[in-house]
């Protein structure tokens, strides 16, 4: 069960989706394996545990990926925080403002 990598796609993004693959995987291993345990194959029984196991794992992963992917896009986009986003009104009166001590200290030569 490897993780790999098709030639276009970008990190974050791909390995949230090979996560989100691995756990699709490890939930049908574990919902087979449970299958067999109702069905009286109780040789199943370690199999399903380990497949449980397997899938709070994979869960935790999925999840992480995902909270990274979030926190890029937003880095990406600029508004990570809110601390990205621009305050056109403040640019505006410092802009002003600068222009007003400009006009203030005259030609200076």
């Amino acid at each position: 069960m490897g993780i790999e990598f098709s030639v276009g796609e970008h990190g974050p993004e791909a390995l949230l989706k090979a996560s989100e693959d691995l756990y699709r995987e490890v939930a049908l291993e574990l919902a087979e394996a449970s299958r067999r345990v109702r069905d009286g194959e109780f040789g199943e029984v370690k199999a399903a545990m380990q497949a449980a196991r397997d899938l709070r794992a994979a869960f935790q992963l999925v999840m992480d990926e995902r909270t990274r992917v979030d926190k890029l896009r937003k880095q990406v986009a600029g508004v990570a925080g809110g601390a990205g986003e621009l305050d056109f009104a403040a640019a505006r009166s410092e802009i002003g403002r600068r222009l007003a001590r400009l006009r203030d200290a005259g030609h200076g030569g």
